[in-house]
């Protein structure tokens, strides 16, 4: 249980206002994936069992009927108190889509201005690699974050594109032995 205040203490100092949607969001989906609520945002409700389902069926039902409210709750608690008003007769599912339709678009901002700087990355001479790596790696997994995952080899290919002409060689010498290499090994190439 302490555990749970410590994570929900995340969403008390980070409550939803608007502009901080992805941040909240990102937050909110890591309390209920901790507290084993995640998936009544991912998967849709169950229909109520009919009267001669098994107990097994119905235990299932009532155990997401349960984890929706708690989760509910949760959201609900880490919100403005005008955006409380908004959606607090919807449950978190409701809730979450009304919110993305809401603030999505500053999603779809904030997914370009990182999509922009990830493409224009290109290491300068001279500069350290490690740092250049790990700001593009920074980049992907934000985008991630957003929705947006890319897929492994092009993320590969596009940090191999960005390195500065003194990695030509090493650049030739990956695309002709090292399918398999990882973001990392890069950057400590």
């Amino acid at each position: 249980m302490s555990t749970n205040l410590t994570l929900r203490s995340i969403l008390d100092a980070n409550k939803l206002t608007g502009h901080n949607y992805s941040d909240w969001l990102r937050n909110l989906r890591i309390v209920l994936r901790q507290e084993k609520k995640l998936y009544v945002l991912d998967t849709p409700a169950p229909s109520e069992p009919c009267s001669d389902a098994t107990d097994e069926e119905w235990e299932k039902y009532q155990r997401y009927i349960d984890d929706n409210e708690q989760a509910t709750c949760v959201t609900l608690a880490c919100m403005s108190p005008e955006l409380q008003r908004q959606h607090e007769n919807m449950d978190a599912p409701t809730m979450i889509l009304h919110l993305k339709e809401l603030f999505g678009a500053q999603s779809r901002v904030e997914r370009y201005q990182i999509s922009k700087a990830l493409f224009q990355c290109k290491m300068a001479e001279g500069s350290s690699v490690d740092t250049h790596v790990l700001k593009m790696i920074g980049y992907i997994e934000k985008l991630a974050e957003l929705g947006f995952v890319m897929d492994h080899e092009l993320s590969i290919d596009l940090v191999l594109q960005s390195l500065s002409s003194s990695f030509s060689q090493f650049v030739m010498n990956f695309n002709m032995n090292q399918k398999d290499m990882t973001l990392l090994a890069i950057e400590h190439a």
